[in-house]
């Protein structure tokens, strides 16, 4: 019997670190899901500074890649919803709205921050064009959620957004506070 030798082409450097980002903040993800406060019945979680470092870091293509990665092992099953909670119906329920616009969110941070594909240290990026990304994704997040959430539910989208949304706000002021300083720390590579 005779074996054929040939060649493989080796996977660049910088895809297979930025996968791995994306492995690990996909991860983070997860992990972020099970620091819930309950906010007037919302599992207000740490979830959105994940899409923020997602999109700052890993940019409009490999971020919203971290967090569908999330998405698709909490659909098949892995426990790492909020409440340890998996499955379709999860993503389908109440509060799927939010967890659909992860993805988009870290698009628009990723797109506004790096102006591209290409990716750039986002420390190197003005602070009002950072913060401007981080609201923009957030509202997005937040509009298909409160909207979703009323949808789901059939509640009125007043209603909706004042208890969905509106306990939300504080606290994901305070995560545009962390991603923000994180980023301007410069204790995370940006490339």
């Amino acid at each position: 019997m005779q074996t054929e030798q040939g060649s493989v082409d080796l996977v660049e450097g910088d895809v297979v670190r930025v996968f791995a980002r994306a492995a690990l903040l996909a991860a983070l993800m997860g992990a972020t899901a099970f620091v819930a406060i309950p906010v007037a019945g919302v599992p207000g979680t740490l979830q959105m500074l994940v899409v923020f470092l997602a999109g700052l870091y890993l940019g409009p293509v490999w971020g919203p890649f971290a967090i569908v990665l999330y998405l698709l092992a909490g659909t098949l099953g892995a426990p790492i919803f909020s409440g340890g909670n998996s499955g379709l119906g999860v993503v389908l329920g109440p509060y799927g709205g939010f967890l659909l616009t992860f993805p988009i969110g870290a698009v628009l941070i990723g797109a506004i921050v790096h102006r591209g594909r290409d990716l750039r240290d986002p420390a190197s990026v003005s602070l009002p064009v950072v913060v401007f990304a981080l609201v923009v994704a957030t509202t997005a997040v937040y509009l298909v959620g409160f909207l979703w959430y009323a949808w789901v539910s059939e509640m009125a989208v007043l209603e909706a957004f004042t208890v969905v949304a509106l306990p939300l706000i504080p606290g994901d002021l305070l995560k545009m506070a962390a991603a923000v300083a994180i980023v301007r720390s410069g204790l995370i590579e940006a490339t």
